[in-house]
């Protein structure tokens, strides 16, 4: 008796701690599921699952403190954005002293709107392509019809 007393006190010891052990390995987790944490050898690393961001995650003497890691992509993006604005400035300004652009330099970015109006077909351009479908729709229709009559001979 005294025995099974003792186990079940040992068990529920072992128990016990067995969570709160587990949790001292583990890296934090937020609440809502944002973050995603990764140890390094300085802390972590901090994922934030919505931007993309991340963050290094160090233990200071004041606490816990996370500085966002550099994102290359996002200075390369401000980088080709601002040559971007730089051509096309130099552009304007070649452009407004009637010099001439560079053999292969457009006066316009690919991206850019072009003013030009859309040219609507003629009446006769449009009764060709309305014939055309017309003749199309009928070889068609008389294809359906030879393949009806060849399938109800060979039943």
């Amino acid at each position: 008796m005294l025995r099974s007393v003792l186990l079940a006190v040992i068990a529920a010891w072992v128990l016990a701690l067995a969570p709160a052990a587990s949790a001292q390995g583990a890296p934090p987790e937020s609440e809502d599921g944002r973050y995603s944490f990764h140890r390094t050898d300085d802390g972590y690393l901090r994922l934030d699952v919505r931007t993309g961001q991340v963050a290094l995650c160090t233990r200071r003497s004041f606490g816990w403190a996370c500085q966002m890691v550099p994102d290359e992509r996002n200075a390369l993006e401000a980088e080709i954005a601002r040559l971007q604005g730089e051509n096309a400035t130099l552009k304007k300004e070649l452009l407004a002293r009637n010099i001439p652009l560079p053999g292969a330099v457009r006066s316009d970015p690919p991206g850019a709107k072009q003013d030009s109006q859309i040219q609507l077909p003629s009446e006769a351009e449009m009764k060709k392509v309305m014939d055309f479908i017309e003749k199309v729709w009928r070889r068609m229709v008389e294809m359906i019809v030879n393949f009806q009559r060849d399938v109800l001979k060979k039943t």
